[in-house]
């Protein structure tokens, strides 16, 4: 399979390593030093179960350069999709995939919904209305990322924990293509089920994400440094109150215990949360789509979100302060 990954960071590296090990032709979209180091000295992670992957997918510095594919996975942050959506389309192939792997509510969360906001366009995750304007609909699957893993150097990554990308359509029906990845997937190592409501599983996961990557931000903890202290677990615990009733409200249904959620991240340990890593770096952070997505939809619903209101406020401002003149 002809796979292009675009953004070949953490997660998009870990990906394009194990796929090209396992023989997929895979064709990685990066710029600058990342670009430079693997078409040097390959793709390296480091901490897999399988030990060290030294690997050399092929590198374009541009998505017109890689050519058609068979699947492009989009594998750079929720704010960096906008302004690549229009190029995407010099990669397209007559059945070409779309696959979108980022954190937090994504742009096209109310296209085949089904539901009362069908259509409706996200400010805070597609506030130009670039990506929907600009990536066909009918090509695009939804993914759910559960790898925890870490760019520690140009072309360098290592691997923490996690071995899950769960895959769908948006409208959630059965098709070859997405059976088909899903098997491509599980061949490099990966669990890649196809699961069955794919926006439960997305918000299961931001469930975490959307109070402890901003807490981690705001105070430079780690996710096992939050939960082992008493007020940041129940600043946490409400941040994540507030969101389940936006999410019940638009027919999300738990499957696990909010405590539970806690604990998983908890297990994970002294891990930086992505968040906290852009912080430090000076970059721009995911806090619109894993944030400010969750205060959109409570402003749709008509459920009120003060305290990850508070949270997303504070988060904005260290994020602008944080970032090089």
């Amino acid at each position: 399979m002809r796979i292009a990954i675009i953004g070949a960071g953490a997660i998009g590296g870990l990906l394009a390593a194990r796929l090209t090990a396992a023989g997929e032709d895979v064709s990685v979209v990066v710029r600058g030093a990342q670009k430079d180091a693997i078409a040097r000295n390959g793709l390296k992670v480091f901490g897999l179960p399988e030990g060290e992957l030294n690997v050399w997918p092929r590198v374009a510095g541009a998505i017109v350069d890689a050519g058609p594919q068979d699947l492009i996975v989009l594998a750079v942050k929720a704010h960096q999709v906008a302004p690549i959506a229009a190029d995407v389309n010099a990669a397209l192939g007559p059945q070409t995939a779309i696959l979108t792997a980022q954190n937090g509510i994504p742009w096209w969360y109310f296209q085949k919904h089904g539901g009362e906001y069908e259509g409706r366009k996200l400010e805070s995750v597609d506030p130009s209305g670039a990506i929907s304007a600009n990536l066909p609909i009918d090509r695009v699957l939804g993914c759910v990322v559960y790898p925890a893993a870490e760019l520690v150097a140009p072309g360098v990554i290592q691997f923490i924990e996690g071995e899950r990308f769960s895959l769908s359509e948006i409208d959630q029906q059965k098709s070859e293509r997405v059976a088909g990845i899903s098997q491509t997937f599980t061949n490099a190592g990966f669990k890649a089920p196809v699961v069955s409501d794919v926006r439960a599983e997305l918000w299961t996961k931001l469930w975490g994400n959307l109070s402890f990557n901003p807490i981690s931000a705001l105070t430079g903890a780690t996710l096992a440094g939050i939960c082992r202290d008493s007020g940041a677990r129940a600043l946490a615990a409400d941040m994540m109150r507030e969101a389940q009733n936006v999410g019940e409200k638009l027919g999300i249904r738990f499957r696990i215990p909010l405590e539970k959620r806690i604990a998983g991240a908890e297990a994970v340990g002294e891990h930086k949360t992505s968040m906290l890593q852009d912080i430090e770096a000076g970059r721009i952070t995911e806090i619109d789509a894993l944030v400010g997505s969750i205060i959109e939809l409570g402003q749709i619903t008509g459920v009120p979100t003060p305290r990850i209101s508070a949270i997303y406020a504070c988060v904005k401002l260290l994020e602008a302060r944080s970032r090089p003149a």
